[in-house]
């Protein structure tokens, strides 16, 4: 058979994720596979372990990876802390919340939810009200929701969680590496997230970091060996019922012990190696504020063609905005044309934003001044090309003087 080798094509990938790998994490992936037990597989597991404790800045032990997109690092989570009949509170400011707490009812737990408009942040007032309300073991809650491009405070939730004796475990997947995020400072129980946003990678694997707390909680459920049951554990309230996110067994795996749960996905261990030595080699300050720089000039850049810019901008999470579409044009067409003419893909939206909004993500590699003046000239063309009247070259004048006006340089 005369089949052709892939050949994806070029692109720029400038929506709110997946986003463009940094090279060097695409040169990893490709090294040679080697048994999950030889000592350089293990000794790397084992750095990577340290390196991403420095991208949390936690002190946590239980710090590793779940093989699997940042869907898995949020379910291995989610069903490994809560049991059937726990009470979970999810605040939801976006689509991502209420995958939180789908997840939560999956895992059968009693879920209560508090909402606010799209495009605005929960008031930490909201949720130590419906804490004392709710009283419930587990407050789930997104750092930065795509969705809307809404980055929640974190600072004073963990505190709040602690004094009422609440489990806390926040989602970071579209915002950790990109946007500030101190697991320890915050008081955070448990936190995943994923390597296809921020952190520069593809999807497919989830960095975790648990606290002693919540490894404490995980390590009271109900333990199953293989092959070895009792009389009612599959009715047991403790009783995990996944095995691949049985986070008690993926700790054993990682720990000294290194108890056979799953082959390693060795590939994915070396792209999510790259990515947190990419960003502690740069610093990890200086990816944060090379994030908010860029993210600020895209701001820029947008208003600077007439654009409106959707939600709280003083909550926008720095790697990504989104604007509204101009009335009458037709949004997913021009965003076909983006994509066709110039090879540069920017996010279409969900839920009460579908057909409203576009959203235009700077982030990873992707968040530097050549990319951003680049997408922006392509949508002014585009902008022009279906008859929306922008101001020549405005776009690029203004994010080009929010990069004239920082001192954070301009490439990696």
């Amino acid at each position: 058979m005369n089949i052709a080798p892939l050949d994806p094509p070029a692109r720029l990938l400038m929506g709110p994720g997946p986003i463009s790998a940094y090279p060097s994490v695409l040169r990893a992936m490709s090294s040679p596979l080697i048994g999950q037990y030889d000592p350089f597989m293990t000794a790397t597991m084992t750095e990577t372990q340290e390196l991403y404790r420095q991208v949390w800045a936690t002190s946590n032990d239980a710090t590793l990876l779940i093989d699997g997109t940042s869907r898995a690092g949020i379910e291995a989570a989610i069903v490994s802390l809560v049991k059937p009949g726990d009470r979970v509170l999810v605040p939801v400011f976006g689509r991502f919340g209420h995958l939180l707490a789908e997840i939560a009812e999956r895992a059968l737990a009693e879920v209560h939810t508090i909402e606010v408009e799209w495009g605005q942040v929960v008031p930490v007032s909201a949720i130590e009200e419906a804490i004392v309300r709710v009283k419930p073991h587990l407050l789930a809650l997104v750092q930065g929701d795509t969705s809307t491009t809404m980055n929640q405070p974190l600072d004073e939730v963990g505190e709040l969680c602690a004094k009422h004796g609440v489990l806390f475990y926040t989602d970071a997947t579209a915002s950790l590496g990109g946007n500030e995020f101190d697991a320890d400072a915050w008081g955070i129980d448990a936190a995943t997230a994923g390597l296809q946003k921020c952190l520069g990678g593809p999807s497919g694997s989830a960095p975790i970091t648990l606290s002693d707390r919540a490894v404490e909680v995980i390590r009271s459920r109900k333990r199953i060996e293989a092959g070895i049951r009792e009389e009612g554990d599959e009715s047991s309230p403790d009783f995990i019922r996944s095995n691949y996110f049985d986070l008690g067994m993926i700790l054993d795996y990682w720990g000294p012990r290194r108890l056979n749960h799953h082959t390693e996905a060795t590939s994915m261990l070396y792209a999510a190696r790259e990515c947190a030595r990419v960003m502690l080699t740069e610093g990890r300050s200086a990816v944060i504020d090379r994030h908010r720089v860029a993210g600020a000039a895209m701001l820029a850049g947008v208003e600077g063609l007439g654009l409106t810019v959707f939600g709280d901008v003083a909550h926008k999470m720095n790697n990504v905005v989104a604007v509204e579409i101009p009335e009458g044009l037709p949004g997913d067409e021009a965003r076909g044309a983006l994509l066709e003419d110039f090879g540069i893909e920017i996010g279409t939206s969900f839920g009460p934003l579908h057909g409203r909004v576009w959203r235009i993500g700077t982030m990873g590699a992707n968040a530097r001044k050549d990319t951003v003046l680049t997408t922006l000239a392509a949508l002014e063309a585009v902008l022009r090309r279906y008859g929306v009247s922008v101001p020549a070259g405005g776009g690029v004048e203004a994010a080009a003087d929010v990069f004239a006006a920082s001192s954070v340089r301009e490439a990696m």
